[in-house]
């Protein structure tokens, strides 16, 4: 789109925010001095807490770490991927001093790992805006009040146990009551445009029996 005096007004300006914002005009560098269980330890000038790092291991893979801590002038990071094949002297290189996640409608239909990165074959995500993955805590004296209802499409919770929208629940059970069953007969008829669903510590045979069996391509298309 040309700007011009008259369209300045309709162009949504924060997508362009956020890109200069997170632009890394120069890179810091830094090298890994100690390694011990799965900590690493090295120099980096210009990196905080929170900081996303790059670790460039001795195969030459590059490991995505985040800034912990420091100790004795130097950085202590958490390696997201395997920390074998770290050792000392190895590069970081500082990838973004704020963690951004990318968001958009790209993501709709997709199955993706800690990271957001696809695991279901389909294909990279692209997506040009990003959203800080640390928001801001809210005073709790500004929250809005929750008065109304959240249809779950299960005629029994809404009658029974209504759910009204921004609250928080638990479904708890024994092992092979349901649940998964439950959680994709609401992603699948619920009114919520959206249906984030994060499958932690679960098994690797149970994520693709969840997506297939229980959320199947109905649920899977307004799902992430």
């Amino acid at each position: 789109m040309t700007a011009t005096p008259d369209n300045l007004e309709s162009i949504n300006w924060d997508r362009y925010i956020t890109a200069v914002d997170s632009c890394q005009t120069l890179t810091a560098e830094g090298r890994i001095s100690k390694v011990v269980g799965l900590i690493a330890e090295g120099h980096g000038p210009g990196i905080g807490v929170g900081s996303a790092c790059n670790i460039l291991n001795e195969e030459g893979v590059e490991i995505l770490s985040e800034v912990v801590g420091f100790k004795d002038n130097k950085i202590m990071l958490m390696p997201y991927g395997e920390v074998r094949g770290i050792s000392p002297g190895c590069k970081i290189t500082l990838v973004r001093k704020q963690p951004y996640i990318p968001v958009g409608d790209g993501y709709l239909g997709r199955v993706v790992n800690g990271m957001g990165e696809p695991i279901d074959g389909l294909g990279p995500i692209t997506s040009s805006v990003y959203y800080p993955l640390y928001g801001q805590i809210v005073n709790p004296m500004k929250r809005g009040l929750i008065t109304e209802v959240a249809d779950v499409g299960i005629a029994a919770v809404n009658t029974l146990i209504t759910i009204g929208k921004g609250q928080r629940m638990a479904i708890m059970s024994g092992s092979g009551v349901g649940k998964s069953v439950l959680m994709g007969m609401m992603a699948r008829q619920t009114s919520a445009d959206v249906s984030i669903i994060a499958l932690i510590g679960e098994r690797g045979r149970e994520v693709q029996d969840f997506v297939e069996r229980h959320l199947g391509a109905e649920g899977l298309k307004k799902s992430v």
